[in-house]
């Protein structure tokens, strides 16, 4: 029997006929039922909604649906798409969130900062006509979830095929050292216009990395190619040790070059300077010459002698009959002066040419004739 029946009284309580249980006991506001009263009275006033009816359980199921079906909570690492009548509205930050309930908005959630990896084996032909297979591996990560969703069919897909792409084409413009050694750079290209493909397909994905991790000869043409790689590392080697050489060689050829062109230079300016001094001496004694002839002619004839009778043991008359010993310098007298022959020993042309006027005080050889022997 239901509680709110006009005309009816109320069996449960003392007096009061005709009061509802979901009202509240002190009657008006005073009761505290706030909100939740309130979605109760809507609820009994639904036709069939007083005691204990279906449709009021229908109801409440229905509101507490709508409640959580308007609430959303996206993760730390996922986007949300909100999908209103099926056309993309916006996207759900990571956090709470809410929209309409459904069939209005629904939400796609899609994992936006996780790294997806892609790696693949393909037969690539290089510029000089040889096949290599190259390992390349790709990371990326979806940058534009509306348009990784809707952009394109199946993006992921799309990525693994211009990937292989987009390296049979770099590959393909290179050689095969290139290729084997320096893939570095390869790879960098590869990166780029991979990226820059992407965006045209619209596939909202953003490439991390690309690397071509490997590159191989076939195993049918292995050998060969070791050997070959064997040779470029005995070539390497070896001109690494001629350029030590070099390095080595090189300063010590310099400093040696440097070495005789300071010894030739000095000996320029010696050479210089002597011919000078005796362009100068021979400049003088000719003036001296046309002075006094006689006087330089004898003078020149025992500065000559002088210095040729310097290192002799022996001294000839001028008669050809006469040998006098004479020590050098440093035997005999225990390293001093030449003994001074007494004047007795010498001839009488010699005593007379002492005589003479002379600068160096020399016995000089014996003169025939009035001007001597030359």
């Amino acid at each position: 029997m239901a509680w709110n029946i006009p005309g009816k009284k109320n069996n449960g309580g003392s007096g009061g006929g005709g009061r509802s249980p979901w009202k509240p006991t002190g009657g008006g506001r005073g009761g505290g039922g706030g909100a939740f009263d309130g979605i109760l009275d809507l609820l009994r006033r639904l036709p069939g909604g007083g005691g204990g009816g279906p449709l009021r359980w229908i109801a409440i199921a229905l509101v507490v649906w709508l409640l959580f079906s308007s609430f959303v909570l996206i993760g730390e690492q996922q986007r949300g798409v909100v999908l209103r009548f099926g056309q993309a509205a916006r996207v759900m930050q990571p956090g709470p969130n809410f929209k309409a309930p459904w069939p209005i908005e629904r939400v796609i959630k899609v994992n936006a900062t996780s790294i997806r990896t892609f790696s693949n084996t393909v037969p690539v032909l290089t510029r000089d006509e040889n096949i290599v297979v190259v390992s390349l591996n790709v990371q990326y990560r979806v940058g534009d979830p509306e348009v990784y969703l809707f952009g394109t069919r199946d993006a992921e897909r799309v990525l693994e095929q211009v990937a292989q792409g987009v390296v049979r084409e770099q590959v393909g413009r290179s050689d095969l050292d290139t290729v084997l050694g320096a893939r570095g750079p390869l790879s960098a290209i590869a990166k780029k216009q991979l990226q820059d493909s992407l965006d045209i397909y619209r596939t909202g994905l953003i490439v991390t990395e690309l690397n071509l991790q490997d590159a191989r000869p076939p195993e049918e043409v292995k050998p060969a190619f070791d050997a070959v790689n064997s040779a470029q590392q005995v070539q390497e080697s070896l001109v690494n040790e001629a350029r030590a050489y070099a390095a080595k060689i090189v300063p010590e050829a310099r400093g040696e070059a440097a070495r005789t062109r300071t010894v030739a230079e000095g000996y320029k300016t010696a050479s210089i300077a002597r011919a000078s001094g005796d362009a100068a001496r021979f400049t003088l004694l000719l003036d001296e010459y046309r002075n006094a002839p006689e006087v330089t002619r004898k003078r020149l004839w025992l500065q000559t002698l002088e210095q040729v009778l310097a290192d002799n043991r022996k001294v000839v008359g001028g008669d050809g009959r006469q040998l006098i010993y004479v020590p050098m310098a440093g035997q005999g007298n225990g390293g001093g002066n030449p003994p001074v022959l007494p004047a007795e020993v010498l001839s009488p042309s010699v005593g007379a040419t002492r005589e003479q006027p002379s600068r160096t005080q020399t016995t000089p050889r014996p003169t025939r004739g009035e001007g001597g022997t030359r």
